[in-house]
């Protein structure tokens, strides 16, 4: 391994210790031999899973942008490490206007201030939603943004309640966004789908068509991944 990866056989061993203590390498004893870990497996069986939701969302988010000239968005849950996670942008559709760059494919998104990532975290069991917001005063990028973990709770318990979640202007003035759950084959939220455009284009009486168009979208991905309500 060290031959073929071109480092000394100390900083190998270094290495493969830590890949080791991280759960990415196993150490058979008997042997002395390496195998990949059980958590390379989960993190290509979560890469495998995300090409999947890709592909299922792919044409559904293009008609969505065709019917409502705005750019859609698709995330899911991505791990930080110490309990903390963010909402990881995988694809978009870009409409006709403007697109934001935070919500380019890759990025993140903190969950208190989108809605893509409350409806993720309201999707979560309430000590792993506690673990990740913390109890300290969360970032504020906007005036709206809700920086206080009792008022985000209440705020998912709103989301669990409707079935959608709203970003008033707390990612970035003048923007908001719909976001509703994308269900996987077993029932459980897979991702978010989101919608977003500027306050004049997505005013409060537009928002009943923006929020139907996107829930039928996401029904329509949930079905291509075997999901039935």
């Amino acid at each position: 391994m060290a031959r073929a990866a071109g480092l000394s056989a100390s900083t190998a061993s270094r290495l493969l210790d830590t890949l080791r203590q991280q759960g990415y390498a196993d150490w058979d004893e008997a042997s002395g031999l390496y195998r990949v870990g059980l958590r390379a497996f989960q993190v290509g069986s979560a890469f495998t899973a995300a090409r999947s939701l890709v592909g299922a969302a792919e044409a559904e988010m293009r008609a969505l942008v065709a019917e409502l000239n705005e750019s859609a968005n698709l995330a899911v849950l991505r791990p930080l490490g110490g309990g903390r996670l963010e909402a990881a942008y995988v694809h978009q559709v870009q409409g006709p206007q403007l697109v934001r760059m935070f919500t380019q494919p890759g990025s993140g998104a903190p969950l208190h201030a989108s809605g893509v990532g409350k409806v993720l975290l309201a999707s979560r069991p309430d000590d792993e939603v506690r673990a990740a917001l913390g109890t300290g005063s969360l970032s504020a990028y906007t005036p709206h943004t809700l920086t206080d973990p009792a008022a985000v709770l209440d705020e998912l318990e709103k989301v669990r309640r409707d079935g959608y979640a709203l970003d008033e202007q707390e990612r970035e003035l003048g923007v908001r966004c719909v976001a509703v759950p994308v269900y996987g084959a077993g029932g459980e939220v897979w991702a978010a789908l989101s919608v977003s455009a500027p306050t004049a284009r997505l005013s409060p009486e537009q928002l009943p068509a923006f929020l139907n168009a996107t829930l039928a979208a996401a029904g329509r991905i949930g079905a291509r991944l075997g999901w039935t309500a």
